[in-house]
């Protein structure tokens, strides 16, 4: 009973440390004073003057387009990729997916002062362009992750009776292969564009000068001095960035339980 009270203490404690600072920030957004150690009401002023802030609007528009963009690209090249590796043999398979989980173990940090120095060394300005590819490369092994795994318990033997009864191979992979590995391809998407709205290492060493995101333009405004506008900023991000992951594993609890059920 004892052991069991000091785990969940312990937990508590843990889970305290975590998220309270991000629940005094989302208190902060609403506080009608710019004090931080007084409370002067409960206000939306700070979150209309920052959708009023030309420079934060498009930053957010950048980030969006970035994200998307980017989480799209990934997920065709990903995907892409999960077809032709479930069809190499053993030991090619193994290098090749233990080289796509390299940059995920890598350190953001080695990631962006590499691309940079890559794009540098290619004379590529440092611009949108630069920070989309950056993006794409580091979105395509969190699709590899969440695609393979669907695409290696497929059942072949239902395309190759497709292709038996005389149907060719690109109308087997749409009708057959694409809506079977499909709740992969649209977790990775989600993913990808969640690490992706959310990336700043990688983002802050390949952009170009006069081009920011959210996470770049909050790092500037912070270093400047913290304005309230910023609390609204940050919480409207971690509310995002929570709905997308809760989407993510109700679908990936979802695809557990197709599986225990066809299982059974």
């Amino acid at each position: 009973m004892v052991k069991k009270f000091f785990s969940r203490f312990y937990l508590g404690l843990i889970l305290l440390f975590l998220y309270a600072p991000i629940f005094i920030l989302i208190i902060l957004s609403f506080n009608k004073s710019k004090s931080r150690s007084r409370w002067g009401g409960f206000t939306f002023t700070w979150y209309r003057n920052l959708f009023q802030d030309e420079a934060i609007m498009e930053a957010l528009t950048n980030t969006l387009i970035i994200a998307l963009l980017s989480a799209f690209i990934a997920a065709v090249i990903g995907t892409c990729a999960c077809l032709a590796i479930n069809n190499m043999r053993k030991v090619p398979k193994t290098i090749l997916l233990g080289i796509s989980n390299v940059p995920m173990m890598n350190a953001d940090i080695v990631t962006g002062i590499s691309l940079m120095l890559l794009f540098i060394a290619l004379n590529y300005p440092l611009s949108i362009s630069s920070v989309l590819l950056s993006h794409i490369t580091f979105n395509i092994p969190y699709v590899i992750l969440s695609v393979m795994p669907r695409l290696t318990r497929q059942n072949t033997s239902i395309y190759e009776a497709a292709l038996d009864l005389g149907a060719t191979k690109s109308y087997a992979f749409f009708k057959i292969i694409l809506p079977d590995i499909f709740p992969g391809i649209l977790s990775g998407f989600l993913l990808a564009f969640t690490m992706s709205l959310d990336d700043f290492v990688i983002t802050y060493f390949t952009k170009g000068a006069g081009f920011d995101t959210l996470s770049t333009i909050i790092y500037t405004e912070v270093r400047k001095g913290i304005k309230p506008e910023m609390y609204a900023l940050s919480t409207l991000l971690f509310i995002s960035i929570l709905i997308l992951l809760v989407l993510i594993n109700r679908r990936k609890d979802k695809e557990h339980g197709e599986k225990s059920y066809g299982n059974a």
